[in-house]
């Protein structure tokens, strides 16, 4: 009886605080609806890859790692109270990248879902394919030339796989990883799947300068099947990032890729030992956000 008797006595002064903190949610929604900032965070979901992407308001998950590792991750990089994110991309079929993806289209809101078109008999595909009948969110085949345009400044464009679906759904799975550059102004963030050594060298060749990037997720996690020395001298980053467990089993990142990075002089920083590992661009610029 106290305490109804006390908000019945204070019932203005909360209604005014309550108002006040709308207000102030209000306002950050604008600001960051209209902020020109690109975001991308690199998550740690252990031995996968997990990277999430917010640019003036649009999120987007690029993989999810393996089980629910992921929903934590996203606590750390999303306000609690936001439940639903634009797109999922999952870069191909395999455990470490879809399978924390049935957990998120359960827990968010999620419209748009991309696949490369490579599929698998496994039951963590089926969950992931079961998971977006049961969302209805709209599923898209990416292909070369794809974009998705976030803004007037920013945009995300797909490299590879540039074949018909009849052929990337033959493919080993790696080799039909989606590849795509997420470009804001003058600044590239390269993300590689677990493409191998053999389509980074046909990239490499195809596209030339266009490859160049700031930061490259390296393919496969570090391991020697990927990050060829043709690839990195035509992508020229200033950082690359490895998304690996830590002890994992594969001895990921591998010296070998270690040794090429370092030769290249770009940073190299793995999930692992740093955690999510988040970059901002104003279009110009990058920053790390420790």
């Amino acid at each position: 009886m106290e305490i109804v008797a006390w908000i019945r006595k204070n019932i203005e002064i909360l209604l005014i605080g309550f108002l006040l903190l709308a207000v102030i949610f209000l306002g950050w929604m604008i600001v960051a609806q209209k902020s020109d900032t690109l975001r991308v965070a690199f998550l740690n979901v252990g031995q996968g890859d997990a990277i999430f992407i917010e640019h003036r308001g649009v999120q987007i998950l690029v993989d999810g790692g393996r089980g629910g590792n992921v929903l934590s991750t996203l606590g750390d990089v999303m306000p609690f109270w936001d439940r639903s994110i634009d797109m999922l991309i999952a870069t191909h079929p395999d455990a470490d990248h879809i399978g924390g993806f049935p957990e998120v289209l359960d827990r968010f809101d999620v419209e748009y879902v991309i696949e490369s078109g490579n599929v698998s008999d496994t039951g963590v595909y089926e969950a992931f394919a079961n998971a977006i009948v049961k969302e209805g969110c709209e599923h898209t085949i990416a292909r070369a030339g794809y974009i998705i345009q976030l803004s007037n400044s920013a945009y995300i464009e797909f490299l590879f796989p540039d074949r018909m679906l009849e052929e990337v759904a033959k493919w080993e799975a790696n080799t039909s990883s989606l590849i795509a550059r997420v470009v804001h102004g003058e600044n590239t963030f390269l993300l590689t799947g677990d493409a191998p050594a053999s389509v980074e060298t046909y990239l490499a060749g195809l596209y030339g300068d266009r490859a160049d990037s700031d930061v490259l997720k390296a393919g496969h996690h570090g391991s020697d099947t990927s990050s060829a020395t043709v690839f990195l001298a035509a992508t020229t980053p200033e950082t690359v990032v490895v998304s690996a467990g830590c002890d994992n089993r594969y001895g990921h990142p591998d010296k070998e890729v270690i040794d090429r990075i370092e030769a290249l002089g770009a940073e190299l920083l793995g999930t692992c030992e740093e955690g999510a590992i988040v970059f901002e661009s104003d279009g110009e610029s990058i920053v790390r956000i420790e």
